[in-house]
């Protein structure tokens, strides 16, 4: 019998952990959870802690041959996919000019080109009424001086998975883009390495969990976009209806 799974990537730390938690208290009805990221050790701790049965993955998903093994386990196994959660991603701050080009790079792998392999593999598993839920962030919303390559990575995400979104609806399969601002987590221990934040997103952050729950119900009422405070709320609609020049002069005021 085909088992019914859901699919995190990026699970052993972060958003990631948390939507594990958070899916294994929620959907009684899985078989089993998938549970994917480089760190093997984390990912069995995790699995410890959930009462739901787990696959542990241990894959980097922006290696070539590392996805090719995921492919073939999805043809082995032939599962039915309810839930495939993207959470696999990092960010760093600073100029384009004084981050290493590997680095920036390694953002465009793992931020797009991973999210959209790993997607696509997913694709023939999904069953009706399945979901799919992207990290995106709302740099997405404008393009964001000393993160860059960051937000022009989000942008894509959160318009890929609106595209997705329409070509799987006829499907019965709905997508949505998380898209929060700041978020609590380790994100920043790496994210300022070569820069660093503004004091308005240290003051701005919002914990994991709330992200979360957002997100699952904001998926579950089949929103293609979830924005978890009122505030990042506002600034999507500041950046649909100002000029992006304006708020690029606004924000060099801003420390």
């Amino acid at each position: 019998m085909k088992k019914n799974i859901a699919i995190i990537t990026g699970a052993s730390s972060g958003m990631g952990m948390e939507f594990a938690f958070q899916i294994d208290c929620l959907f009684t009805k899985l078989d089993e959870i998938w549970l994917i990221a480089r760190r093997e050790e984390r990912l069995i701790e995790l699995s410890k802690l959930l009462e739901t049965k787990t696959k542990i993955i241990p894959m980097d998903v922006s290696n070539k041959e590392q996805v090719e093994d995921f492919y073939t386990l999805l043809n082995k196994e032939q599962p039915k996919l309810r839930m495939l959660i993207n959470c696999a991603g990092y960010g760093l701050m600073g100029k384009v000019e004084d981050i290493p080009i590997e680095e920036q790079l390694g953002m465009v792998d793992v931020n797009v080109r991973a999210l959209t392999n790993i997607t696509y593999a997913c694709l023939p598993y999904l069953t009706k009424n399945a979901r799919i839920i992207q990290l995106a962030s709302a740099a997405a919303f404008l393009p964001q001086k000393n993160f860059a390559v960051y937000a022009a990575g989000k942008s894509y995400v959160l318009s890929f998975s609106r595209a997705l979104e329409e070509e799987l609806k006829p499907k019965h399969i709905y997508v949505t883009a998380v898209c929060p601002g700041p978020v609590d987590t380790a994100f920043f221990d790496k994210a300022d390495t070569y820069g660093h934040s503004l004091l308005l997103k240290e003051k701005t952050m919002v914990s994991a969990d709330r992200v979360v729950k957002k997100a699952l119900h904001d998926s579950y009422k089949k929103k293609q976009v979830s924005v978890c405070s009122p505030l990042m709320q506002a600034f999507m609609l500041v950046t649909k209806i100002l000029p992006h020049r304006f708020i690029f002069f606004v924000m060099r005021f801003l420390k």
